[in-house]
């Protein structure tokens, strides 16, 4: 059993699907295919919602259209007879119907996740349409919402996912080939909900640990994990391997690719993924594993829209639980954070959500005296960074002598050194670090 997993882009068009199925052909074995959203859609869904939601009903009910007659042009231009469009435009319309009859009454939370779910019920639905009437191929549409759920505090109830996957997939003991919708799921209370925003990652690789897979796929319009941000750097280049641990740290870390949350179940089970593009399919990709090469550094990574705290206390000095009490102010606010140092009388720390900050301030101040600071980037080195066997912070630090570093976080991790900086050094820091990490170590060998 493989996973394959498409994004938006790899299904945007009539075109791009047409070569999706190309791509999914296999001799033998098992195949669940999951499918995004056709690239767009899901961002005009947002808006749609949004606008319904501050009852602006006419302007909603226009774009609802607008949204419309274009799935009805891309049905024509996917699916090539009369009778077959025909049952195309049907399927289209069963869905905006759905999204159609919100716009009779308030549109609640609860609405707004029936109206995002349909991009992906559009997508699939075209697709295993076109594979079973067009090309003429034996392909089982598995719907989602039948065995995704979430447990009661939001996260993806794994349990339930593997024993309501398998009853599906035992109604077919003969069917290779699955399409189902990535994103979508129920919620404890059996109402239609989401994975969030990027969450078809997390659909492929939750499926493949529930399906024993032995690989996953996660097909994009890049070529695998880059060394460095493309849209910075101009000589980067795709990392061949890497483990779980250093690409959950790249995702999280600004790696647009790669979901921040989606190795994690793959990692759970030990099922590789591999990152592979649709645009390039002759190329090998990225392998995402358990084993962890040699290189100190591999990759960089940058998140922009950081905030830094810091704290300072002469009552911190020998304090006992001090620093429980500061991350209790964030845990009350469920603001996560991203990197942390401590010295004698302080403590200063990241967060990437300020959407709590004024509530996180005020009662950080019974502690002492308190600093902020906006527009951060934190830099985020990716490898084997074993300390004993590297000189490799020295070589960055080395690398970085000019640029004004806020702060520093090493040794947490054996695969990542984070270094915060201003957002606006991040250009030249990007710059400097290909520079001196990886230029010159291409230009050794």
């Amino acid at each position: 059993m493989k996973v394959l997993k498409f994004g938006g882009t790899s299904v945007g068009t009539a075109e791009r699907m047409r070569a999706v199925a190309g791509l999914i052909q296999a001799p033998t074995g098992q195949r669940i295919v999951v499918l995004s959203a056709m690239s767009g859609t899901t961002n005009a869904l947002v808006n749609i919602a949004k606008l319904l939601y501050e009852g602006d009903t006419r302007a909603g009910t226009l774009q609802i259209e607008v949204l419309r007659q274009h799935y009805h042009i891309v049905t024509k231009e996917l699916l090539p007879d009369e009778d077959t469009v025909a049952e195309g435009l049907k399927l289209v319309d069963e869905s905006f119907k759905s999204i159609f009859n919100l716009t009779r009454q308030p549109l609640g939370a609860a609405g707004e996740k029936v109206i995002l779910a349909q991009g992906e019920l559009l997508s699939t639905r075209l697709f295993h349409l076109y594979l079973t009437r067009v090309r003429g191929e034996r392909a089982v549409l598995l719907p989602a919402l039948e065995f995704m759920r979430l447990d009661q505090n939001e996260e993806p109830d794994a349990a339930y996912i593997r024993e309501h996957l398998a009853a599906q997939l035992d109604q077919y003991p003969e069917e290779q080939l699955f399409i189902t919708q990535g994103y979508i799921c129920r919620n404890v209370q059996g109402h239609i909900d989401n994975l969030k925003r990027g969450g078809s990652d997390y659909s492929a690789s939750l499926i493949g640990a529930a399906a024993g897979a032995e690989e996953i796929q996660i097909w994009t319009d890049i070529d695998g994990l880059h060394n460095n941000d493309p849209r910075v750097v101009e000589d980067t280049y795709p990392i061949r391997e890497l483990s779980f641990d250093e690409a959950a740290e790249l995702a999280y870390f600004g790696a647009k690719i790669l979901h921040p949350s989606s190795v994690l179940p793959a990692r759970e089970h030990g099922i590789p993924v591999r990152l592979l593009n649709t645009m390039q399919p002759e190329a090998p990709g990225t392998l995402i594993s358990a084993h962890t090469g040699e290189e100190a550094i591999k990759a960089v990574a940058a998140k922009d829209g950081l905030t830094a705290i810091r704290i300072k206390s002469s009552r911190m000095l020998l304090a006992y639980g001090f620093l429980r009490s500061i991350f209790d102010v964030f845990e009350k606010f469920r603001t996560p954070i991203d990197m942390i140092t401590t010295s004698e009388v302080a403590v200063s720390l990241t967060i990437d959500d300020a959407s709590r900050l004024p509530e996180i301030l005020e009662e950080l101040r019974s502690f002492g005296t308190v600093e902020v600071d906006h527009d951060l980037t934190i830099i985020c080195l990716v490898g084997n960074l074993v300390q004993e066997q590297h000189g490799a912070a020295g070589q960055v630090f080395d690398t970085l002598r000019n640029v004004p570093l806020r702060m520093i976080s090493y040794g947490g991790s054996p695969n990542n050194i984070s270094i915060l900086i201003n957002t606006a050094d991040k250009r030249r820091t990007l710059l400097a670090l290909n520079e001196g990490l990886f230029r010159r170590a291409t230009a050794a060998l």
